[in-house]
């Protein structure tokens, strides 16, 4: 299953990086900087999955988030938040703010492209436009700590 995925991050290395390992699944991938340039981009052009940083100049991930459900526009994209920031009260913020999934830097390909893969069918069943999809998996929060 592909579709569309905005990838917002400050970091240019960490946009291409995830741009690399979307696009062999087949995801079109576009990208914005901050939350300022996300909400623009998601006001050009639709996208399946966004993904965001939570730690970003101008406006960050969660700010976005936050903006992201309360347009009606946007508010049914699913959102995965990634980021470094690890810690309960962050993840627990993420979450409150409205994001489908909160992953932790540094992400496995695999799991990556499984999560928005499964966050799409899940978005699909509730639109009646997909396959049947009771999503137990993946939990809303992962992590791996080394």
């Amino acid at each position: 299953m592909a579709g569309v995925v905005l990838v917002v991050d400050d970091e240019k290395m960490t946009r291409e990086l995830l741009g690399l390992m979307l696009a062999p699944a087949g995801f079109q991938v576009f990208f914005a900087e901050d939350g300022v340039d996300a909400l623009e981009k998601l006001a050009e052009r639709k996208a399946d999955v966004v993904v965001l940083d939570v730690m970003m100049p101008r406006m960050d991930g969660v700010v976005t988030c936050e903006h992201i459900r309360r347009n009606p526009e946007t508010a049914d994209i699913p959102v995965i938040m990634l980021s470094a920031k690890t810690h309960g009260t962050a993840v627990a913020e993420g979450l409150a703010a409205g994001a489908n999934q909160y992953l932790t830097k540094p992400i496995a390909r695999k799991l990556f492209v499984e999560t928005i893969n499964a966050l799409i069918a899940q978005r699909q069943s509730k639109n009646g436009s997909g396959p049947d999809a009771d999503l137990a998996y993946p939990p809303p929060y992962l992590t791996f700590d080394t």
